[in-house]
């Protein structure tokens, strides 16, 4: 039984994963170990794509396929082992995780080892190079929903744990802030000018304003 090595390499990010994987082990053996090596949650509708050297998506093999694949009976993951599709000494697969928050990977047959190595369980991470980015958790959507403060749902959205780590994303913590500021202050003054006026009819001696004040009058 035959030892894959894969390099795994986020398209948009430098952050690269080396796997090692037995050639019967199928491609959710792979899913799996690509989402572990990179610290994500696995369980999200994911592809593989058979790959040129251009990286053109050509078949595909899905995780939790959505239901317009399953009536095009796209082949799953589960079914099909690695050795299935392994035609090039270099094959390379083009690999998408999670469809709703996407992240898009290279990934490349770089070794074959004709033996497991004794003690090792596969699949197993040899190299990892890069820090992964953080995997997307809160859509804006459903923030917006919970009626959340626009910076508490930046930091769900982009799993933050401290506030300045939005300068990673390129987003200005005290533009947010100031925005939030402004409406409170907004409406504090608009609250503070009718406060005024009822204020201002009650000392020039117009009275309350309320009906009973005015009794049956016509006039008013």
């Amino acid at each position: 039984m035959a030892i894959y090595r894969f390099r795994v390499a986020f398209e948009d990010y430098d952050a690269v994963r080396e796997i090692d994987i037995k050639s019967n082990h199928t491609f959710e053996d792979f899913h799996y170990a690509i989402h572990k090596s990179i610290n994500y949650d696995a369980q999200h509708p994911s592809s593989f794509y058979v790959s040129n050297d251009q990286w053109i998506k050509g078949e595909e093999l899905a995780f939790m396929p959505n239901a317009r694949k399953v009536a095009q009976e796209v082949k799953l993951m589960k079914d099909f082992k690695l050795s299935k599709f392994i035609d090039d000494p270099h094959q390379k697969f083009y690999y998408i995780s999670n469809f709703d928050r996407p992240f898009d990977f290279h990934v490349e047959l770089s070794k074959i080892f004709l033996e497991p190595e004794a003690g090792v369980e596969y699949p197993v991470c040899t190299k990892s190079t890069g820090d992964a980015p953080k995997q997307f958790r809160l859509s804006a959507v459903s923030a917006a929903a919970a009626n959340k403060d626009p910076l508490e749902s930046l930091e769900d959205e982009f799993d933050i744990e401290e506030p300045e780590e939005l300068d990673e994303f390129g987003i200005d913590v005290e533009d947010f802030s100031s925005a939030s500021k402004s409406e409170g202050e907004e409406e504090s003054e608009e609250s503070g000018e009718e406060e005024e006026g009822d204020d201002e009819f009650g000392e020039m001696g117009y009275g309350s304003g309320s009906d009973d004040e005015y009794g049956d009058r016509d006039d008013y």
